[in-house]
């Protein structure tokens, strides 16, 4: 008896959500296009990407063939990166009060406690930010108080004092200047907008998910085989979230397209433990026991500025009886990097989170490029597929209410 043939995508829409990211989407598509290539050469199957014509977001076309297999993918990019840029608009002043709001915010919902017991890299990655930027105060009051002994020498107290704290907001905006080396103001501002409804999405951001939310409705109502929402870093949130809007409104049909989930390198756990984030611990328990989706949770401990193989709806105390999701596996960089390519890589930070959307030398079941451009479903791709024996599920979150947006 001969087996039943394997399903194959032949058309898919896939909408990628990056994370806090103030630079325009264009970098997506080079980066796609770059590493695909690398990725379809070590891999053996054959990628092309393209421009798709304007529309409503910014995106391109992807062309696999995969063992004589042809499938074709749209990609958008939902964009909410004004959102990010308004948000880093604050002056040093504003920066160094957000600093304090955010950190008072998480030691005094003890969210702060519970984060480290989960996972203590991510943590100490926001505390870098602190650090970082009291150090650069302590360093430009120490350049203050030098001036004002050394001037005292030759002019009155009064004018050597006055001189020095001048200087103090010059050197902090040297600092801003340049922080696209240190990344401090940034980072700070990240985690500032995670906090600053404590755990609840600003109403612009909720505006945007309902925009996001009807373009993927959309395409669940056309003809393609499968609708893939990719949800990376802070946009991990965004897409359960989006998602789970999706599906209570109905939007998944018998007969029309699959609806898939992935999410990459999340830090769920730094909003959903925070007090005010009932709506995404209620999206988390919704889509977990979902029968309308699959859902994938691709992340490594080699990636510092993520929960690693944290499921996100258990560690946040929500999971549901007869919970089916997230499927928690590891990308594994350790073993999916040549050695070289792990030593050369092993202490950049940010090059490692984004190492989900690259090229992998060994790549395993998780192929970014084959999963959004290639002939399997994730359905079938990850079918019967173990959930990684490392993975952390023990319920840390200080708050578990759950509500509705």
């Amino acid at each position: 008896m001969s087996e039943k043939p394997e399903r194959q995508v032949r058309r898919r829409r896939v909408f990628y959500i990056p994370g806090y990211d103030p630079f325009p989407p264009r970098r997506y598509r080079e980066l796609y296009r770059a590493e695909g290539a690398r990725q379809a050469k070590i891999s053996g199957y054959e990628l092309a990407v393209a421009a798709k014509p304007a529309g409503r977001h910014y995106g391109w076309r992807a062309t696999a063939l995969t063992g004589g297999q042809e499938s074709r993918a749209e990609i958008v990019v939902l964009v909410w990166a004004d959102i990010v840029r308004a948000s880093m608009a604050a002056g040093v002043a504003r920066t160094y009060l957000l600093l304090l709001r955010t950190a008072w915010t998480y030691l005094s919902t003890g969210a702060l406690a519970r984060l480290v017991r989960l996972r203590q890299g991510p943590v100490i990655a926001a505390m870098y930010p602190v650090v970082m930027l009291l150090g650069q105060l302590a360093l430009a009051l120490l350049a203050a108080w030098a001036v004002y002994r050394l001037g005292g020498r030759v002019v009155p107290g009064w004018l050597s004092g006055a001189a020095g704290l001048a200087l103090v907001p010059l050197i902090l905006q040297q600092f801003r200047r340049i922080d696209g080396k240190l990344f401090a103001y940034y980072l700070l501002h990240d985690y500032a907008f995670t906090a600053q409804e404590r755990g609840a999405n600003p109403p612009e951001l909720e505006a945007r998910i309902a925009g996001f939310a009807h373009d993927i409705a959309a395409a669940l109502d056309s003809d393609a085989d499968e609708v893939l929402v990719v949800g990376h870093s802070s946009g991990a949130h965004l897409g359960v979230s989006i998602v789970a809007d999706v599906i209570r409104a109905g939007a998944v049909r018998v007969g029309g397209p699959e609806l898939a989930l992935l999410t990459l390198g999340q830090a769920i756990p730094m909003q959903s433990f925070l007090p005010s984030a009932a709506r995404l611990r209620g999206d988390l328990a919704f889509l977990a026991g979902s029968d309308a989706l699959t859902w994938v949770d691709v992340s490594a401990p080699g990636d510092g500025c993520t929960f690693a193989l944290c499921d996100p709806v258990s560690v946040s105390g929500v999971a549901p009886e007869g919970k089916r999701w997230p499927l928690v596996i590891s990308a594994a960089f350790s073993r999916t990097l040549r050695p070289e390519t792990w030593r050369r890589n092993k202490w950049r930070f940010f090059r490692l989170h984004f190492q989900y959307l690259r090229a992998f030398d060994n790549p395993g079941d998780y192929d970014y490029f084959a999963i959004t451009a290639g002939p399997r479903f994730l359905s079938d791709r990850f079918a019967g597929h173990a959930p990684s024996p490392s993975r952390k599920e023990t319920p840390l979150s200080p708050h578990t209410a759950v509500g509705a947006p």
